[in-house]
Order: C-alpha cells, then structure tokens, then sequence
C-alpha cells in the first residue's frame, strides 16, 4: 500500500469538520435544516429542485421524454440547487425531501400537494402517473423494476465508492481505488452482459431502467465522468454498453435532458433553469 497517512480508528468517532475532500465544507453527520429559505414556485404542474448530477439528470431526462410524447401535465420548472453551497440544507428543500439529497419533486397538479424524492421514486412515479416507459404487462414492469433497482443499490459503489476515491479524496489512496475499480468494473460487465442478451436494459422496449442507468453508466462509457476514469477502467472493452450508449445517447429528449439544471459557464448549451420548452431550443448534450 502507498496511501499517504496510517490510519487508527479511535474507539469512538467524532466529527472533524476538517476531513478534506471536495464536499468537506457540507457534509455534516446530522439531519435537518441549517437555515431558513423558501423554494421558488413557478407556474407549472411539476417543481423539480435539482442540480444536473447523474441522479438529477435521471428525472429531467424522463421529464423531457413525457413532453415529447406529448404529456402537457409533465411540464415543469427546475430550479437550481447548488450543493457545494449548501442550497440542499435551507428549510424549503428538506421540506420536500428530509434526506438533503438532490433531486427532489413537488407535484401541484393533486390535492394535497405530493412531495417525492430519491430518484429512483421520482422516477417510478412519473412513469405511474403518466402511464409511460414501464411496461404494462407484470413480467415485463418487473424486469424493469429489476434493473431500476439495481442501479439505486449499485450506484453509490461508482459514485460515493470508486468517484469519491478516484476524483474527489484530498489524496490517493491505493486499497479504496483498487477496491471501488473492481467493483466498478464488475458492474460494467453486469450490464455488458445483459445488453448481449437484450436490445435495451429491460428488454425490447426502452424504459425507467434504461434511463436511471445511462446518466452514470452510460455516461462513464462515455469516458465523460471523474476525469480520466474511462481510460482507467478501459471502458471500451464493453461493446454492448457502448453500443447502448449510442443508442440512448442519440434520442432528442436525452440530449435535452443533459443540458438541465448545469451550470452555463463553460458550455452554452447547458442551463441552470428551465421554465420553458423555449429555454431548451438550440440546446443539446450529444454522446
């Protein structure tokens, strides 16, 4: 091993806000608001507060689908919630979800008004409430549910796992990368090998699972996630995730979807908000 420190763990841990990394400035071992800050409200049926993570893109990804295929009640406003400032602390957004993860939903259109959050749950609400990217029949909805939920179990092996490690540690360390690698790579192959067998993750129709997966997945196939990652993990060694990729890389929707709540400094086909199909004109992330 050649991590830089030697590690005991003390018989009791304490927080030490002074852990290093990234996100050291906002993670905290306890729940709950920091400050007090009402969410905006904008005019449409769906009010999505995210940032335009793989787990945000997941759902403006759908969001974009629903318009596509012509569902008026799937218009939304996003908003913008920055992390690395905190933005998921103030008191409106724990309202919504109490777990301080973006994304989160609030649906006007019921009464009551519907909180939803994680973005597995958003996503499957969206496609029961519209009726939409599930299959209908129970075996097919299954093996769709099957791999949505692999993709929320195995995820924070890629990103909290392998991408924290990777990317984001003050500073490398040999065992965590090599352990989160082999899993990451095992991952890959998991999907590699469905993809042999079948068109899309679910099977023959695209569906909720293809678009939970290919934000993290896909877009690590891509080699476009925690800098040179794709090289290390040689990704193009998985034809069939790459031939996927393509294939759900290339819809319109997609491509629109990628372009929300991200920041527009450096690309300007990204947006932080959206209110309107007319921000998105123009605009599209391409694989």
């Amino acid at each position: 091993m050649n991590d830089t420190t030697t590690y005991q763990p003390p018989k009791v841990w304490t927080w030490d806000k002074e852990n290093g990394g990234k996100f050291a400035s906002t993670n905290r071992p306890i729940a709950g608001a920091t400050h007090d800050k009402e969410l905006p409200v904008g005019e449409h049926p769906l009010q999505l507060h995210s940032m335009g993570t793989p787990n945000g893109v997941k759902v403006t990804i759908l969001l974009e689908e629903l318009l596509a295929k012509g569902h008026s009640g799937a218009e939304y406003d996003a908003w913008y919630i920055d992390i690395g400032e905190g933005d998921q602390f103030g008191s409106g957004f724990v309202g919504i979800n109490p777990n301080s993860k973006i994304p989160a939903l609030l649906d006007r259109s019921t009464d009551p008004e519907t909180r939803v959050f994680e973005s597995g749950a958003i996503l499957l609400y969206l496609a029961d409430k519209f009726g939409e990217f599930l299959p209908k029949d129970p075996a097919g909805r299954t093996e769709a549910l099957n791999w949505l939920f692999w993709q929320m179990g195995s995820a924070p092996y890629l990103g909290g796992g392998f991408g924290h490690f990777y990317n984001y540690a003050p500073y490398p360390m040999e065992y965590p990368i090599n352990r989160f690698a082999m899993e990451t790579k095992r991952q890959m192959d998991v999907l590699d090998r469905r993809l042999a067998e079948s068109e899309y993750i679910g099977g023959a129709e695209y569906s909720i699972a293809d678009i939970a997966i290919f934000p993290w997945y896909g877009v690590l196939a891509l080699g476009k996630i925690y800098g040179e990652a794709g090289t290390f993990l040689s990704v193009h060694e998985y034809e069939n995730v790459q031939r996927w990729v393509k294939l759900v890389g290339d819809r319109p929707a997609v491509m629109r979807g990628r372009c929300v709540n991200r920041s527009s400094d450096d690309d300007p086909n990204l947006i932080r908000e959206r209110h309107s199909a007319a921000d998105l004109d123009g605009k599209g992330v391409r694989v």
